[in-house]
């Protein structure tokens, strides 16, 4: 059975990890993505490092070489981390690692996209199922700290879908017109045992604190959910206008895992 890779998008609260262990369940030959696990496509989550910047971490963990050696894929002159798969109590282990990733504005516009761009041109395996990895965590980024406008988004996707090996690509995209009671929902299930919205939190900071948000004041609830259905809208704009009859729209939580499958795996478009 010929594999095609499949990418599981929306926004957040909409189900994409659960979606994801279904269709795994159900396909196991798949080869899975989760965000900060290797990927021939995504950088999300991972460090991307010169052979100097690695040396040096390696000589400054000393008693965590091996672990980040076994969490590393060199690709050309640049070492790729999976730093939060490495479970430490080192003081600033994470927060050092992470400031090697290409997101939250680390790197000018012009090279994130060359780099987004050459990642998916050399991308010609199959089979992977993958997570966040061609819209959320790139749409992000540009809305929030390139500070892209939407038509400038809607650019660099045409690039980036013209050097795709489109014969093997599939978008699942997961939708909802209720995005308040999606948030409200996961905004309880990723409490901790006290009640307390970690998740939320932890989102809501990295909406206000980013240049975007800095900018709008974006600082509640509202202001969260707004950006969500922007992003929504967006996404289902680059759907309708580049990727076309390579993805297909289901209903948020309301679909089949069998009817998912199936599209999938037809061959035609």
């Amino acid at each position: 059975m010929f594999l095609k890779n499949i990418f599981i998008e929306g926004i957040q609260g909409m189900g994409k990890s659960y979606l994801l262990q279904k269709i795994s369940e159900k396909i196991p030959e798949f080869y899975v993505c989760r965000e900060g696990d290797y990927s021939p496509a995504d950088l999300a989550w991972c460090a991307y490092m010169t052979q100097k910047e690695y040396q040096g971490i390696l000589n400054q963990y000393e008693t965590l070489a091996n672990e980040i050696s076994a969490n590393t894929v060199l690709e050309g002159s640049h070492y790729v981390v999976c730093y939060t798969k490495i479970i430490t109590d080192l003081p600033g282990f994470h927060k050092n690692l992470e400031q090697y990733e290409i997101y939250n504005g680390a790197i000018p516009p012009e090279e994130f996209e060359d780099l987004i761009i050459s990642r998916y041109r050399r991308f010609s395996g199959s089979g992977y199922l993958l997570e966040c990895a061609i819209m959320q965590n790139i749409l992000e980024n540009l809305m929030l700290f390139l500070q892209y406008q939407d038509d400038e988004i809607l650019a660099f996707y045409e690039k980036l879908f013209h050097v795709m090996h489109k014969d093997r690509f599939r978008l699942v995209y997961l939708y909802s017109d209720r995005i308040e009671d999606h948030i409200k929902i996961i905004q309880k299930e990723r409490a901790d045992g006290r009640g307390n919205q970690l998740w939320y939190e932890l989102v809501m900071s990295y909406l206000a604190s980013s240049p975007y948000g800095r900018v709008h004041g974006y600082k509640d609830f509202d202001d969260l959910t707004a950006h969500l259905a922007h992003r929504q809208r967006l996404e289902l704009r680059i759907i309708r206008e580049i990727f076309k009859d390579h993805a297909r729209i289901f209903p948020a939580k309301h679909w089949g895992t069998d009817e998912i499958t199936d599209w999938c795996l037809h061959d035609g478009i």
